[in-house]
């Protein structure tokens, strides 16, 4: 029989002391942007949120301008839910590296706690010497929630990762105590989009970037296709809603209880059977939250989110080059996407003035910007991202073998860290 759900959820709690010092805190940013004003169309139900889908996908359409009402300044204070990780028993040197994850993340992806900090990326960059700051993006997380269509988008997030930045550079943020003299940021997916937006925003403001699952192709459309998207709310509703899940009942209760419909019925329901039908179906999501929300996230309705596990290994996951038990842990703990997000996503400067080192490491099979094979072109579409630095003093487009998108979550992962860490050190940012 395949394991218990539970129990191989409760693995994301797992992990032993580890070698270094992290603490957890808000930091107060004040922003201003200027982004687009859409018009708001319902998205309560899960259809709306199908029709959505259906209008932004249609070939030969172009639904971000129709949506599009014009453009209005953006002003506000919101407080970004961040993790600040030092190497054990030693005081922060030079370089911090912030750490920006993608859609369907939050601050964790960074720092994953399953198998023993196995998967985690501050776990390797620690003891390679370098601080961490990773941070949950604008509306996302632990960090100021918002309008999902004229508040939380793309431009706004950019701000307030430069507001933070700004902060760690004049040592403005108490709980650290230090000044950085160099930051390198790290982004994912949208975090990488946002690393590199920044960048050419504010090129005095970066020393180096690592964009992690990112190209300048996008397969966009096929992934909104294949999320299936829901309203994040009720597709999870005790943890990204704000539900209240009954006391005492548990994924071993609704399993047993399909076990004794099945003999009931005789419907010849396996005990795989019925480990599918749960934990990688809609079935899992509507009960998540029985045994581990401590508290719910509570999104608005416009907040979207992808189906269920089937849609996450098609947009991230590798068949067979990934733990499924790490699989169920990013389902049970992912995170929404606001529309404001993705009709904004697209919209970053052509090129950035940065004159720093880049690295654009990104999995052979990504599917959101490499369409599932990042050797559709040569000698890679990511190498593709070049262009978009004219200045960079070195830029290297690597392929990270047997992956897909979800990088952090594949079983090479560690391997791809150190090649990140050591790209660092031989372009002028090593830890000492």
């Amino acid at each position: 029989m395949a394991p218990s759900i539970s129990s191989v959820l409760l693995l994301v709690f797992a992990g032993l002391a580890t070698a270094k010092q992290c603490q957890n805190f808000t930091i107060p940013v004040d922003i201003t942007a200027r982004q687009g004003k859409f018009l708001e169309i319902p998205l309560e139900g899960n259809l709306d949120a199908t029709t959505f889908s259906q209008l932004l996908t249609q070939n030969g359409a172009n639904y971000t301008a129709t949506l599009l009402q014009g453009y209005q300044t953006l002003q506000g204070s919101y407080n970004i839910s961040a993790k600040y990780c030092i190497p054990d028993n030693e005081k922060p040197g030079p370089i911090v590296q912030v750490l920006s994850h993608g859609i369907g993340f939050d601050k964790s992806y960074w720092d994953l706690s399953y198998n023993n900090y196995n998967y985690s990326y501050v776990e390797v960059a620690t003891d390679y010497g370098y601080s961490t700051l990773a941070i949950d993006r604008l509306g996302i997380g632990a960090s100021s929630h918002g309008d999902p269509w004229n508040e939380i988008q793309a431009v706004a997030e950019v701000e307030a990762l430069n507001a933070v930045t700004t902060k760690l550079r004049r040592g403005e943020i108490p709980q650290i105590k230090n000044k950085f003299s160099k930051v390198v940021h790290v982004g994912h997916s949208f975090g990488s989009v946002e690393s590199y937006w920044l960048s050419a925003l504010y090129p005095s403001n970066t020393d180096g970037l690592i964009l992690t699952g990112y190209s300048t192709a996008s397969f966009i459309t096929t992934t909104i296709a294949a999320w299936n998207l829901h309203i994040a709310r009720l597709n999870q509703p005790y943890r990204l809603g704000d539900a209240s899940p009954p006391a005492g009942f548990g994924f071993e209760d609704l399993e047993k209880g399909l076990q004794a419909l099945a003999h009931k019925f005789d419907i010849g329901l396996s005990d795989q059977d019925i480990w599918n039908t749960i934990a990688t179906t809609e079935v899992s999501n509507l009960i998540q939250g029985y045994n581990e929300t401590i508290c719910p996230l509570n999104y608005s309705s416009g907040y979207l989110t992808w189906s269920d596990l089937t849609a996450n290994q098609f947009t991230f996951l590798w068949p067979g080059r990934y733990d499924i038990g790490l699989g169920l842990v990013a389902e049970a703990t992912k995170q929404p996407v606001t529309p404001g997000e993705i009709l904004t996503i697209g919209s970053a400067p052509k090129t950035s003035p940065f004159n720093g080192p880049v690295l654009v490491f990104t999995g052979e099979y990504d599917q959101p910007f490499c369409g599932g094979n990042c050797y559709a072109a040569s000698p890679s579409i990511p190498a593709q991202a070049k262009a978009q630095f004219p200045k960079a003093s070195a830029f290297v487009p690597y392929i990270q073998p047997h992956t897909a998108h979800g990088l952090n979550v594949h079983y090479n992962a560690t391997a791809g860290y150190k090649y990140i860490q050591s790209f660092l050190s031989s372009h002028g940012l090593a830890a000492a």
